[in-house]
């Protein structure tokens, strides 16, 4: 069974937006409010997929490969089976030379089958070939499978916390970082 890395395009906009919303049912379960999630429209989010996609492409800047938003997706037997994005770091404190790695989600019945470390690592190929030294990510402090997840990748809690509100409740976050160094 291969896994395929590879750009996204607006024709996986639905399946992302799939695997997107199944991830935070399943990931986020007992973690923020069942209602918000029951909630979450796969077809808004489609839409706000395309949006944001469509948007990328015409914005993209050769002359500045870093400041791009990148979408991968990941493909087992011709379906979509996972999904992550990363780009201009969005916090003050962290250097202009680091990037935010925004999003990474797999379908649930792929979890723990190697498409999460695949999307990763091509990520991190990618933004360090982009000329980032280092990327950094917010994760919920109760997500402690995706906080082993990230540790087994290389990222580190780097200090710093927020609140995140969802549906009315504040759901803490902390912040990880990796070095994107060639031996980091």
């Amino acid at each position: 069974m291969g896994l395929l890395i590879r750009a996204m395009t607006v024709d996986d906009c639905d399946a992302v937006a799939a695997v997107r919303i199944g991830g935070w049912r399943w990931a986020y379960a007992g973690m923020m409010p069942q209602a918000y999630l029951d909630a979450m429209s796969v077809e808004e989010e489609a839409a706000r997929q395309r949006d944001r996609l469509t948007d990328s492409e015409s914005t993209e800047s050769t002359e500045n490969t870093n400041r791009t938003v990148v979408n991968l997706v990941a493909e087992r037997d011709g379906t979509l089976v996972g999904w992550g994005c990363f780009g201009p770091r969005r916090d003050q404190d962290v250097p202009d030379t680091a990037g935010e790695l925004y999003a990474l989600y797999v379908r649930p019945e792929h979890v723990s089958t190697g498409v999460g470390r695949a999307l990763t690592e091509a990520i991190v190929e990618r933004a360090t070939t982009d000329g980032l030294d280092r990327l950094v990510l917010w994760v919920l402090r109760e997500n402690t499978r995706a906080r082993r997840f990230y540790e087994k990748a290389g990222f580190l809690p780097d200090g710093a916390r927020e609140p995140f509100e969802v549906g009315g409740v504040s759901v803490p976050e902390v912040r990880y970082a990796r070095s994107l160094t060639r031996a980091g």
